[in-house]
């Protein structure tokens, strides 16, 4: 994955966003850099620093979903933050070097699914041994050769059954260790003190190392026994410098709402604390600084930062200069038209139509979408935005909602069957709402 070209990168988020094609291409180059940049001599390494990105668009355009999705493909750590709930380091809030800490988290998390896909076949045997032994318990050391053979038979056809779930009801005793229940350290504490608890914790945790019987499904059990799998088998120590370094060349920062730290020219106080002071403490975490979290110390001057913004209030040129700096690559995202709209409707993997096919499948109710009402909806959509805020895409939630409103609450009742939505069907729900303005506002 980490070897794809610019090309293939925006070949799959294609499946997924539709339009943005700029955005895409500034976004597949950025990280194939990367891939770049890590084939070069040590020396060199250190001195290229990735080139974060600003995207600047409205809402429901697409600026999430494209770094989100990218994340996802290429099994990169990344956290989408609002820059909004962030204050200066004094008052009441979070201090940004918060959503390293986190980040560094959701490495770990990863890494851990990583290393267990890898194990996968190690976890599944020692989850198989510990419920077949709780099943049939291994024979005393002197027993006979045919009792011996009679264990084996039996021990294969409960495997079989096992392997088939057919015994997934039954229930066994496991072993639950206590120190489950001491919890964990806080993530909102500052490090230094989070170090401090969990130090508790594990002293705790030694001191009181018992284990209780907790009688389960044995699909339960399956479950308890892999995280038990896991701990037992993957090197922890290995883990943490893994998902450091995972963190360090592959992180990805989302910062939306940074327009709304921003400072309007036209605002007549200049000085705004919880504005400015956020700002200057970004910008160190975003040049490069080193950050201490319960799993170690991070740099993050190699991190990729991408920052979104609508900027209807304020003007990128309204960030302070030397943070604007480090934004060098910018892209402007277009608002979407009405044939945007009815692509998303329809093109995307796993569409909001597909979804809304497969949410009524379970009920047993089949939707068929005609092509005019698929158009007309896209319409709508696009008026609604004219007329009120441009919400984008976001605005297709709640028109398909609408449309599909008393089919939905209907579905349990009306069996096996079939529904055409109609152009008739769609303009009888949302025609009214969307000519009256004040009922728009309201409702869409």
């Amino acid at each position: 994955m980490h070897q794809l070209t610019p090309q293939e990168i925006v070949e799959y988020l294609d499946r997924y966003v539709i339009g943005q094609d700029e955005a895409k291409r500034v976004i597949a180059v950025a990280l194939r850099n990367r891939y770049r940049r890590l084939q070069l001599p040590e020396e060199i390494q250190q001195e290229i620093m990735p080139k974060n990105i600003l995207m600047i668009g409205s809402t429901g355009v697409g600026k999430t979903e494209i770094a989100r999705r990218l994340a996802q493909m290429m099994q990169l750590p990344f956290i989408k933050v609002e820059a909004s709930k962030y204050t200066e380091v004094g008052f009441v809030g979070r201090d940004v070097e918060s959503m390293i800490r986190d980040l560094v988290s959701i490495s770990m998390k990863l890494e851990r699914e990583i290393e267990n896909e890898k194990n996968k076949e190690k976890i599944e045997a020692y989850i198989e041994n510990k419920i077949l032994e709780k099943l049939i318990p291994p024979l005393p050391a002197g027993a006979s050769e045919q009792k011996k053979q009679e264990y084996e038979a039996s021990l294969f056809k409960m495997q079989e059954r096992l392997n088939k779930g057919e015994i997934d009801h039954l229930k066994i005793s496991v072993e639950v260790p206590q120190t489950q229940n001491l919890g964990v350290a806080d993530e909102m504490l500052p490090p230094q003190m989070a170090n401090i608890q969990e130090s508790i914790f594990n002293v705790l945790g030694t001191i009181n190392k018992k284990t209780q019987e907790k009688e389960v499904s044995i699909k339960e059990a399956k479950r308890i026994l892999a995280l038990e799998a896991s701990t037992k088998l993957l090197d922890e120590d290995m883990l943490k410098v893994s998902a450091l370094q995972r963190v360090e060349q592959g992180g990805i920062v989302f910062i939306d709402e940074i327009d709304k730290i921003a400072v309007s020219s036209s605002n007549s106080s200049r000085q705004d604390p919880s504005k400015e002071g956020v700002q200057r403490d970004l910008l160190p975490i975003i040049e490069g600084s080193t950050v201490t979290t319960k799993w170690g110390i991070v740099k993050t001057d190699h991190i990729l930062f991408i920052a979104a913004g609508a900027f209807h209030l304020a003007k990128p040129s309204d960030l302070i200069p030397e943070l604007q700096g480090r934004f060098p690559l910018r892209v402007t995202l277009k608002s979407l038209n009405e044939e945007s709209l009815y692509r998303i409707l329809t093109e995307p993997k796993n569409s909001l139509i597909y979804q809304y096919e497969a949410l009524l499948g379970v009920e047993g109710v089949k939707l068929v979408f005609e092509e005019a009402a698929l158009r007309k909806m896209a319409h709508y959509a696009m008026v609604a935005n004219e007329k009120t805020e441009d919400i984008g895409a976001r605005r297709l939630h709640a028109i398909v909602e609408k449309v599909l409103e008393e089919i939905s609450f209907d579905a349990s009742s009306l069996g096996v069957s079939e529904i055409v939505i109609t152009e008739d069907l769609v303009q009888k729900q949302v025609a009214d709402i969307i000519t009256d303005e004040d009922t728009t506002r309201y409702i869409l």
